[in-house]
């Protein structure tokens, strides 16, 4: 008996396997929490990005900051606007871990510039990356005091905006240069010196799918979450390993569990696609935001629950 043929013709970024299910089409309801995060397709403009999730029916994006600046926000926020996309968030502030007391104050006029343009753009959302140690620096935990300070500070100014800050917890493999807050736990105990609306947590798979009793502690934190991003563990990594995110389910994450504790949780807002590898970033942006769309009706949307 020969082989059944193909589901369908249209092949996966970037393994160039044939797809497994027909991509969703405009209207389909399993994308209606479904959002685009900017650099998953790094190549597009801000237009074409917007241009793109409309054309696959996706009914929100995540922003990043530069390619808003490249346009001026006024001229964003009438993109947006036009687009009648949500914004799911807004990265990314953060990076307030310098020693320097000058350096600090810098970058938090610099996190209330990031506000201002979450509150003008709608994003709920400001993701915070909080930085790594200073150059010379071995004192992780005044790093890490630091960062939760900083948030201190912030605070008050994103409650005014009506701006949550997500802290996002980043894979240890970055504490050095990147995000010396590293496990959900740590940043829940930050998050949780303040009220629900101004400061929460991201749930990153990449980053937490690692952690011990992750699972446990995503089903704890209840409202403190305040974005949901998925993308995999890819191995081996890559020789840049910033560009180590994967498309779902070419790696080592279990999907299905980690949606299921975000939605026990009690999470209803938008899971962001969020990849930075080099070849989905090399490969035809609809190309990319259709594989995004089939591995998250497959691997995601069934255990958002309701």
């Amino acid at each position: 008996m020969s082989a059944s043929p193909p589901l369908t013709r249209e092949v996966d970024v970037p393994s160039g396997a044939p797809a497994r299910i027909r991509t969703p089409s405009v209207g389909d309801p399993r994308l209606a929490r479904l959002s685009l995060n900017q650099r998953t397709t790094a190549e597009w403009s801000l237009r074409e990005a917007l241009d793109g999730a409309v054309a696959a029916g996706l009914p929100a994006i995540g922003l990043w900051r530069e390619p808003v600046q490249e346009v001026g926000l006024g001229t964003a926020v009438e993109l947006v606007r036009d687009s009648g996309l949500r914004v799911s968030s807004l990265c990314r502030g953060g990076f307030f871990t310098a020693e320097d007391e000058d350096q600090r104050r810098r970058a938090h006029d610099e996190n209330l510039r990031a506000l201002d343009e979450a509150a003008a753009l709608g994003a709920p959302t400001l993701v915070l990356v909080p930085g790594g140690l200073p150059a010379g620096s071995r004192d992780l935990v005044g790093a890490r005091t630091r960062a939760a300070e900083a948030v201190a500070r912030l605070a008050p100014e994103a409650r005014a905006r009506g701006v949550v800050l997500g802290i996002e917890p980043m894979n240890p493999l970055y504490a050095a240069d990147r995000g010396v807050v590293s496990t959900l736990a740590q940043a829940l105990r930050i998050a949780r010196d303040f009220s629900a609306d101004e400061v929460g947590v991201v749930v990153d798979t990449f980053h937490l799918w690692w952690e011990p009793e992750v699972l446990q502690t995503i089903r704890s934190a209840g409202d403190r979450i305040v974005s949901y991003q998925v993308c995999d563990w890819i191995t081996p990594l890559p020789a840049d390993t910033l560009l180590a995110r994967g498309m779902m389910g070419d790696g080592h994450v279990d999907f299905a569990a980690f949606t299921a504790a975000v939605a026990d949780a009690g999470y209803r807002g938008d899971v962001e696609v969020e990849i930075f590898h080099a070849e989905v970033w090399a490969a035809p942006g609809a190309d990319t935001v259709a594989t995004l769309a089939r591995r998250y009706v497959e691997l995601v949307e069934p255990w958002l629950g309701t």
